[in-house]
């Protein structure tokens, strides 16, 4: 096999020796191009694919990672348009861990390290102020990023300068940036916990003065609402999330029961956003209490003895004497009365209440619950599907109706029902074409069919042109056609020409196609045979030729 090889290559070799010198330079190019675009093609397949490593980083932070990148071996790049370090995609979850060891990349806030630089000995008193001011701005920036859903953050303080000479005193304000992990969200409660923490932090500042807002623009603090309901789409969300709890109520009752497949569970809510302050003053008229009393009591018994007579001197005169302490005698003809004043004042039961009704008030609440078919054995062993009786759906309705708090003075509903679930409908689709692997893989498939097809269109016909023609079956038959062998000048058997030999002479005549095919065996097997005497019939041929 190695000698046919290397006959194989001489020949070709030899064929493109005797070619002109302009197609052999076309030959060449054509070759040498199609390798080199096939190799371009099949690197570009196998190359991994880059992804960045950090969104953002500062330039010193930049710097001291491309040296830990260099310590541990691991390939980058840096794009040129955003200046990103970018590396193999497999590689990210590794080298994050690895450089977080090293305590890369740094926390772009600084704390209160930063008092420990020195300014110098010509720092001003603003200067003083402004590097504690941004100390205390990187310290709460650190306690707010440690909460999970927060990615990194930013504070802004303003605090007015304070004078003996300002009256009117300006109260300080504080606004907080968040930048939140991925999808995550902050809760109303976290929300009021990073307003504390920094309202807390900073002598003067109200709670209500501070301002927290997210990456995407989005303002998390309320202006002066209790529950943040003043827009349509707080309400809307208020609305979601108070159905999504009730679903988990109930999810989390009938889970056990019918597994997490087995029931789905939706709620719809109608609530009263109006907002309601009212004062109620009422009066209980069966609750008394005596609140004051007064009792006048008066009594006269005859006339005055001493009172009478006739007007004039003879009246002003003194009595006549008589013994100490005796009574005149009563005269029956005088008129005696007695008068009784009595007033007593009551307090009647009141009560005077202040109302106000928040918003969110639940109007109605519609609960629908729709359980799978449950599985058992019929008669013949197989195993079934049937509809659940109306006495389970009975038990599931009534530990529903104790789950959502149902109340019939609102005219709530409760709808159970069984129905067969159909299998993979409420598993999450997830496209193939959105799968890095993938991706990748038909990136590997699209450059090796280009590579392919590169090599089959360019390579493969330039490769042939090089290839000796298959003339020798043509050449052998007319061989056998021209005449038989004789004895050369060497003791050689040479073939005499114009005198066919036997199996020369069994080929000549008019022949069919399918005489033609036995015709090529034929010659197939001398060539086998004699392979000196076809080679002596090809020189004479040629030297004719010439």
């Amino acid at each position: 096999m190695a000698t046919s090889l290397t006959e194989s290559l001489s020949a070709r070799v030899k064929i493109f020796n005797e070619l002109p010198v302009g197609r052999q330079i076309a030959l060449i190019g054509m070759i040498a191009g199609g390798l080199v675009v096939t190799a371009a093609i099949l690197f570009w397949t196998l190359r991994p694919s880059y992804a960045p490593l950090f969104t953002s980083m500062e330039s010193a932070e930049a710097a001291e990672v491309l040296q830990a990148l260099d310590q541990l071996g691991v390939p980058y790049r840096i794009d040129t348009l955003s200046g990103r370090i970018e590396i193999p995609q497999d590689k990210i979850a590794e080298t994050r861990l690895l450089l977080a060891g090293q305590g890369l990349p740094r926390a772009s806030d600084f704390g209160f390290e930063l008092l420990q630089q020195d300014m110098g000995l010509g720092a001003s008193r603003l200067m003083e102020g402004a590097y504690h001011q941004r100390a205390v701005e990187g310290e709460l920036a650190r306690s707010i990023a440690a909460l999970e859903p927060v990615e990194s953050a930013r504070v802004h303080l303003a605090q007015p300068e304070r004078s003996v000479f300002v009256r009117e005193r300006r109260p300080p304000t504080a606004s907080v940036v968040v930048n939140l992990r991925g999808s995550r969200a902050l809760s109303d409660i976290q929300v009021g916990a990073i307003v504390h923490l920094v309202s807390s932090s900073i002598p003067g500042l109200d709670p209500e003065r501070v301002t927290v807002v997210d990456q995407r623009g989005r303002l998390l603090t309320s202006d002066g609402d209790d529950l943040g309901l003043s827009t349509s789409a707080d309400q809307l969300d208020f609305m979601r999330r108070l159905e999504a709890s009730y679903v988990d109520r109930v999810m989390t009752l009938l889970t056990p029961i019918l597994g997490s497949d087995g029931v789905r569970v939706q709620v719809a809510a109608d609530l009263d956003f109006s907002r309601v302050e009212r004062t109620q003053e009422t009066f209980n008229p069966e609750r008394t209490a005596v609140r004051s009393e007064q009792l006048n009591e008066q009594e006269r018994v005859g006339s005055d003895p001493f009172a009478g007579g006739i007007p004039g001197a003879l009246t002003n005169q003194p009595p006549q004497g008589g013994a100490l302490g005796e009574q005149p005698p009563a005269d029956p003809m005088q008129p005696s009365s007695r008068s009784l004043q009595k007033t007593r004042n009551y307090e009647i039961d009141r009560s005077i209440a202040h109302v106000r009704e928040m918003p969110g008030g639940i109007r109605r609440l519609s609960t629908a619950v729709v359980v799978d078919y449950r599985e058992e054995v019929n008669e013949e062993g197989e195993l079934v599907r049937v509809p659940r009786s109306e006495q389970e759906l009975e038990s599931i309705r009534a530990l529903v109706r104790e789950a959502v708090g149902f109340n019939p003075e609102r005219n709530d509903s409760i709808n159970v029902i069984s129905a067969s679930f159909q299998p993979g409908l409420d598993e999450e689709k997830i496209d193939i074409w959105t799968q890095p692997w993938f991706i990748e893989l038909v990136k590997i498939g699209a450059g090796l069919i280009l590579a392919l097809a590169v090599l089959l269109t360019i390579v493969r016909p330039a490769v042939r042109q090089l290839a000796p023609p298959p003339e020798a079956e043509d050449e052998a038959r007319a061989a056998l056609e021209a005449g038989e062998g004789r004895e050369g000048e060497d003791g050689e058997e040479t073939v005499a020409l114009g005198q066919p030999s036997d199996g020369i002479a069994a080929l000549i005549g008019p022949k069919g196609p399918d005489q033609q095919q036995l015709d090529i065996d034929a010659v197939r097997e001398m060539v086998k045979e004699d392979p000196k005497r076809v080679a002596q019939l090809m020189k004479v041929w040629l030297s004719d030729d010439g």
